[in-house]
């Protein structure tokens, strides 16, 4: 072989090794978990190394079981680098990352599909079933439910967390409603019935960057929202109101004494007034006409949980009013709220 020939022959292997660097360094994983928790959710990076003016366009192999939870990747640029973010769910007990195919202008760069160990925890009655890189309580209100029951509803805000799983083992019933996610951050709400013996709700999720279980908690303090915007959520408590009949009436009482007493026009208008304010509360509450089979909500939500059916027509007075939902009170002091439609017609 002539030396021609062997120059020629190394240039092939030089360019074709090149091209092969070119084609693994353009596109590669930059984040992929050795190991994942089940029902975990977590988080695949992908890296664009060099500028391109080309938008890439990215197909996962079709699977069933591992497809990512948005279409489109969290997109992240640093200099002439760009990241893209992808999330998965840990739903088996093994998970496979598909292949995935990368079409960028007229370049298709295939990436292999990978198994990734599933771990499952360890069981422990206090664990809310969510897995998160970071999970906390925003805000928290707890009201009267029944005779034995309280009902405790938390706004709660997590990253990278599974917050659809959300379960407690010690309550008597509970449920996620208004869930709503935006690349890694997810808010929702989380009701429970719980006992009345029970003065915090408290809990653990386990924490997928320390690799640990964390706690939160709650106190469950029953208050009156009968004039804040949240009142229609909670149900009735009738301690609140027989509290200011009892101190209007009073009040309306001294102020006619301090009238007759001092002869001072003011009292006598302090007498009207708090005498108004006694007739208000002592007026009927408006009464409903509910249908026979009509779902009790837990909450007047379109996602809400139903807690009974109505067995037969009844009249019963409204307790609040939410939109096209209706609060209202059932037997054994359940409180629940029943939708516009299900109310009778005249």
């Amino acid at each position: 072989m002539t030396l021609h020939r062997y120059i020629t022959l190394l240039m092939i292997i030089m360019i074709g090794a090149s091209s092969y660097l070119f084609a693994d360094k353009e596109y590669r994983y930059s984040y992929l978990p050795k190991k994942i928790y089940e029902n975990q959710l977590f988080p695949i990076t992908l890296l664009e190394i060099g500028s391109n003016k080309v938008k890439p366009k990215f197909y996962f192999e079709k699977n069933k079981k591992s497809k990512p939870i948005f279409k489109n990747p969290l997109v992240v640029k640093n200099g002439t680098d760009t990241f893209y973010t992808f999330y998965f769910k840990a739903t088996e007990k093994s998970f496979y990352l598909p292949a995935l195919t990368i079409k960028d202008g007229k370049r298709e760069i295939e990436l292999k599909g990978r198994e990734i160990e599933v771990v499952k925890l360890k069981y422990r009655d206090d664990f809310s079933g969510v897995l998160a890189a970071d999970m906390k309580i925003k805000t928290s209100q707890a009201s009267t439910y029944d005779e034995k029951n309280n009902l405790v509803t938390i706004s709660i805000e997590a990253f990278e967390a599974n917050i659809e799983d959300m379960y407690l083992d010690l309550v008597v019933e509970d449920g996620v409603e208004n869930i709503k996610r935006k690349s890694a951050k997810v808010v929702a709400e989380y009701y429970a019935v719980v006992p009345t013996t029970k003065k915090h709700l408290r809990f653990t999720y386990f924490n997928t960057i320390k690799g640990q279980y964390q706690f939160l908690d709650t106190p469950i303090v029953i208050k009156d929202y009968s004039v804040s915007t949240q009142s229609d959520i909670n149900p009735k408590d009738d301690s609140f109101d027989k509290l200011k009949k009892i101190i209007f009436l009073i009040l309306s009482i001294l102020f006619f004494l301090l009238f007759l007493w001092k002869r001072d026009f003011f009292y006598l208008v302090l007498v009207v007034f708090t005498v108004a304010v006694l007739l208000v509360l002592y007026t009927p509450k408006e009464k409903i006409c509910v249908k026979q089979g009509a779902p009790l909500y837990i909450l007047p939500t379109y996602t809400s949980s139903i807690s009974t059916k109505i067995d037969s027509d009844f009249i019963t007075p409204l307790l609040g009013k939410r939109a096209e939902f209706n609060k209202i009170e059932y037997k054994n002091n359940i409180i629940g709220w029943i939708k516009d439609e299900n109310l009778c017609k005249d």
